[in-house]
């Protein structure tokens, strides 16, 4: 029994001591009433930012319907110009190439040493200005020898004929055979031969020693040095001593569609000196100014064009060999059309058309033929001169709707344009 209550009470003495069980802590009641104030304030502060919202687009579209009302009353800003009365050129526009007239790249003709150089980098020259010294001394010294080779020659040749007269003199008296006489005027035919090769061999000394003195072939300018003095040039050589390039006149070689070519030939065939401008690169503005010289004979098949050149005097040295330019033919010239600028042409899917200005500055749609054009100005069938035409300011712009000539450019006149005048 007593074993039993000590191994009940060991027990009880092993077993830890139970937990109370767990209860959620109590919420104080000041803080749930805090939280339900935030909630409150944000949901309003929400309600205040919608409303202010709403009002800020209400106020934006106001503002927007009363510019809208103000810009109907004032009109849709544009600008005008006034149809005018003018000439205006057709014209075949094409890409060019400035050639020169003449290009001669210079050689030499002997073999020798450089002793001088006489031009300047881009030097103009006029034809027979020197250009090259080769040491001449060579030369002269071969010249020399062909006179004096010349020199004795001749003095035989002339012994061969007092010889000849006398033989003959005396064959006439019968003191000689006649093979004798024959004989002598073979000897002097001979010696007549060995004069005319001592007199080329004399001639070819004499060029050769010009060739020493290398001059200008023509007027022009001339480009980079390209040999020092000092340096050793071989006869007939493909090396380049110097090239000399004509600038005044010059040309320009474009070429045109074959469509173009039978109008071209019609003014040609009247006698009429075609106008060509050269143009440069962004076509604003002209260059030079020069008339049509020729065509080529034939049409290129696989581009199906045909060559032009036109003759520049490039008196102001605008044309450079080798430049690309625009150039611009004027076939002839339409008097007397009514012309207004090219911004004012709009198109749409049927017709070109324009926004006419009428009374009340009210735009009206006007459809119109368009004719030539030279890129400012083009002519146009169906408006009268004096009518005033809408330039630009096309993005508001309705049929019927108000408008309001710029500043300054209602009744602009227009950028004519003539067959005497660069386009």
């Amino acid at each position: 029994m007593a074993d039993r209550i000590s191994s009940t009470s060991s027990e009880h003495a092993a077993a830890p001591p139970s937990r109370p069980p767990t209860t959620p802590p109590a919420v104080h009641p000041k803080k749930r009433r805090s939280w339900i104030a935030v909630i409150i304030v944000l949901v309003l502060a929400g309600v205040v930012f919608l409303l202010y919202h709403q009002y800020e687009a209400a106020q934006q579209a106001k503002a927007e319907a009363n510019a809208k009302k103000n810009e109907s009353e004032r009109g849709v800003p544009v600008s005008t110009a006034a149809a005018k009365k003018g000439d205006i050129g057709i014209y075949v526009e094409a890409i060019g190439t400035v050639t020169p007239v003449y290009t001669v790249t210079v050689t030499s003709r002997v073999q020798g040493q450089i002793m001088d150089v006489y031009y300047r980098e881009g030097q103009a020259v006029r034809k027979g200005d020197p250009l090259i010294e080769i040491d001449p001394r060579p030369y002269q010294a071969a010249l020399a020898q062909a006179q004096g080779q010349l020199a004795h020659d001749t003095a035989v040749l002339n012994e061969a004929r007092i010889d000849l007269q006398r033989y003959q003199e005396a064959f006439s008296k019968n003191a000689i055979a006649q093979q004798q006489v024959y004989d002598q005027e073979q000897a002097v035919k001979q010696d007549e031969g060995t004069v005319q090769i001592d007199q080329g061999a004399l001639d070819t000394a004499k060029v050769n020693l010009v060739y020493c003195h290398i001059t200008s072939p023509i007027d022009g300018r001339v480009g980079l040095r390209l040999v020092d003095p000092g340096n050793i040039v071989q006869a007939n050589s493909t090396t380049s001593l110097v090239v000399v390039t004509q600038l005044q006149p010059i040309t320009v070689i474009f070429n045109v569609a074959e469509d173009e070519l039978s109008q071209i030939e019609q003014q040609l065939r009247r006698g009429e000196k075609l106008k060509v401008y050269a143009l440069d690169r962004s076509q604003q503005t002209t260059l030079a100014t020069g008339t049509l010289l020729t065509l080529d004979n034939q049409v290129d098949t696989t581009t199906g064009t045909v060559k032009l050149r036109a003759v520049f005097p490039n008196t102001d040295n605008a044309l450079f060999p080798d430049q690309f330019v625009n150039a611009k033919l004027l076939v002839r010239t339409e008097d007397s059309v009514a012309l207004v600028p090219s911004a004012a042409i709009q198109r749409n899917s049927q017709a070109a058309f324009v926004y006419l200005v009428g009374p009340n500055d009210i735009a009206k749609v006007q459809n119109v033929t368009t004719g030539a054009s030279d890129g400012n100005s083009t002519a146009v069938q169906g408006l009268q001169v004096g009518q005033v035409v809408v330039t630009s300011g096309f993005e508001k712009l309705q049929d019927g709707i108000k408008v309001q000539p710029r500043t300054g450019t209602k009744n602009q006149p227009t950028n004519n344009s003539n067959g005497d005048e660069a386009p």
